[in-house]
């Protein structure tokens, strides 16, 4: 039986826990010599793939802050548990005015121990920065949020990330994808999850459909493998760019059911069919999990009619 993935300290919306199994079999499958990821996001691909050798980049600095002050030792698991305890405590007694005046002290000076003590506070643990760069999310309302059990559990996962980066060569930035992209060489394996073109657009800053071309161009034309995630469909669309990008054969794409915790209520928060598209063919495999889980990942066969639409295809 397979170990539950390795979780990181800090949320954010469209993390893949769930997809990180099928990633490291991808990667495990090809063989590389380092992995590069011009979005890491919160980096539970390379903590779970575990690359000896990495260049991971966010266009969100304090992630990258975050994850370079734990590489560092600059911010250890006692300090965080520290931190989280005495802040959780004001956050027990006073509530939503402590949350505020954290928040307001962030976007001042922001510090990776604020950002992570809003980032497990904030509503339904969703990070959102506005276009002026100031985390905007609102209080979520728990004031007991940060007790002790809470605390070791993230504490727990700073210390397992700082053992896994202190073992490995793992280098972080923060600057566009495209100069990321262009770093690539020989021997790569990239792996690019950018966020959603029309979903989850603020994370840090905008992200459109031509960026989304863009990105799909600039793969293209890599001198190494690649693995892009993105989103199929959901019951309301299709994922065009899939069609318009990605249909020469040459290209494999893979796809499964995905639930992301996102909405206020669990009525809003619908089922997504994810994609994970290569320049590599890979063995194609079922797993047997329960059925509420949906976690066949089969290649997809898609026939297109025209330009306009994807067809549903049949699973082999």
């Amino acid at each position: 039986m397979s170990l539950p993935p390795l979780v990181p300290p800090i949320k954010c919306q469209g993390i893949k826990t769930k997809l990180v199994g099928e990633i490291n079999r991808f990667a495990q499958h090809q063989g590389f010599e380092r992995w590069v990821e011009p979005f890491c996001g919160s980096c539970v691909a390379a903590l779970n793939v575990q690359p000896k050798q990495a260049l991971l980049n966010d266009s969100n600095v304090h992630i990258i802050r975050l994850y370079q002050e734990i590489q560092s030792g600059v911010l250890t698991p006692a300090i965080a548990k520290s931190f989280l305890t005495e802040e959780g405590e004001i956050l027990r007694t006073t509530g939503e005015p402590h949350f505020y005046a954290v928040r307001e002290r962030f976007n001042t000076n922001p510090t990776s121990l604020d950002f992570l003590f809003l980032n497990r506070s904030c509503f339904n643990g969703v990070m959102r920065f506005n276009r002026h760069g100031k985390f905007n999310v609102p209080y979520g309302h728990k004031p007991e949020r940060f007790a002790q059990s809470y605390v070791t559990k993230i504490t727990n996962q700073i210390k397992r990330i700082s053992e896994v980066i202190s073992a490995c060569d793992w280098t972080f930035t923060a600057t566009d994808f495209r100069e990321t992209l262009a770093s690539a060489k020989p021997g790569d394996l990239v792996y690019a999850d950018p966020p959603y073109a029309g979903r989850h657009v603020d994370y840090f800053n905008s992200w459109s459909e031509a960026d989304e071309t863009n990105l799909g161009n600039r793969l293209k034309e890599l001198p190494c493998h690649f693995i892009l995630s993105t989103w199929h469909s959901n019951e309301f669309r299709t994922n065009l760019i899939i069609e318009q990008q990605w249909s020469d054969p040459c290209f494999h794409i893979f796809t499964r059911e995905h639930f992301y915790h996102v909405g206020p209520t669990e009525d809003l928060r619908h089922p997504m069919i994810e994609a994970l598209i290569t320049n590599f063919p890979v063995e194609q495999i079922t797993y047997d999990f329960e059925a509420k889980e949906q976690l066949a990942f089969l290649e997809k066969r898609a026939e297109y009619d025209g330009a306009d639409e994807i067809k549903r295809t049949k699973q082999d």
